[in-house]
């Protein structure tokens, strides 16, 4: 096999890779929300988001073991960057959820990684994937209006902070070997809700089985996704995977078929169609691409 030939089929493998990763990851976070949101009634979003941290920061410390001291300073700002975004974007979304419902939050929610999206790429072909995906998000979650100006402000800080958070994966991951800089600001981020942690554990403490169901939580909504999630951005561009986060509400839908056997409704069939239609438009071209760039 000459050269070229073998780069082409080491890039077509990143990016198929790297679609898988985006695409597990998202199904994770999917199913390991649902699992955490079932705490809901009993903790309430700060109290959920908070202790959750605390288990993400545990089980990041046991497996990364993250050399704190080894960071320049230069790595520690980004790394505070992303503890600050983990903090309020998980806060910010529990809280939307509570007032303005699943739907609109989420569509409203999925304007930070549209907004990559566009911005990273001068391809109209990647634009119109974005869109596109876009209006299928809003057809599968059919939000309705709402006149709860906080809950759209919560939803809409968390579109900033799900910006951020791509881009910032994406910096530290390139800066920091394995999974050191997300460890790292999973733990400073764990510090920083620490005090809303102990006053619910204290002031309203939990049964076993919600400590149990966040621990679950913790592992399938966060460590799981954020480990992909990196994986995933150290092989596609910003812009393609802030396009494949899309998925997300298709993997709620389609986990409230399997799971809850709630049944789909021919206007979600049709949001998920164009969802799907629309990444692997945005992946199939990327290929293309690199396939162009080896002249082949």
């Amino acid at each position: 096999m000459s050269r070229p030939i073998r780069a082409l089929a080491g890039d077509e493998s990143r990016t198929g890779s790297g679609v898988a990763l985006a695409a597990g990851s998202s199904a994770s976070m999917q199913f390991g929300a649902s699992v955490g949101a079932l705490t809901f009634p009993v903790l309430g979003p700060v109290g959920v988001v908070s202790i959750r941290q605390l288990f993400v920061a545990a089980i990041y410390l046991l497996l990364a073991r993250p050399r704190l001291r080894a960071f320049t300073r230069s790595q520690w700002l980004l790394v505070a960057a992303l503890a600050l975004v983990f903090s309020v974007m998980g806060i910010c979304v529990y809280a939307a959820f509570e007032r303005i419902g699943t739907g609109l939050t989420v569509t409203l929610e999925f304007l930070g990684p549209l907004g990559v999206a566009i911005a990273t790429s001068r391809r109209l072909i990647d634009i119109g994937c974005a869109v596109l995906a876009a209006v299928g998000v809003v057809v599968i979650v059919q939000p309705g209006p709402s006149t709860d100006v906080a809950g759209i402000a919560f939803a809409l800080a968390a579109a900033l902070t799900w910006a951020a958070y791509i881009l910032l994966s994406r910096r530290l991951g390139a800066e920091l070997s394995g999974v050191q800089g997300t460890a790292a600001a999973n733990l400073i981020s764990a510090v920083l809700l620490l005090p809303f942690a102990v006053f619910w554990l204290v002031a309203h403490t939990p049964p076993l089985w919600a400590l149990g169901f966040l621990l679950v939580g913790a592992v399938l909504s966060s460590v799981v996704p954020y480990t992909l999630d990196l994986m995933a951005l150290r092989r596609l561009t910003p812009g393609l995977f802030s396009t494949l986060t899309s998925l997300h509400p298709v993997w709620a839908v389609l986990l409230g078929w399997v799971v809850l056997h709630q049944a789909l409704s021919p206007v979600e069939l049709l949001g998920v169609a164009l969802v799907v239609a629309s990444n692997v438009i945005v992946a199939g071209a990327a290929v293309r691409r690199s396939r162009a760039k080896r002249g082949l």
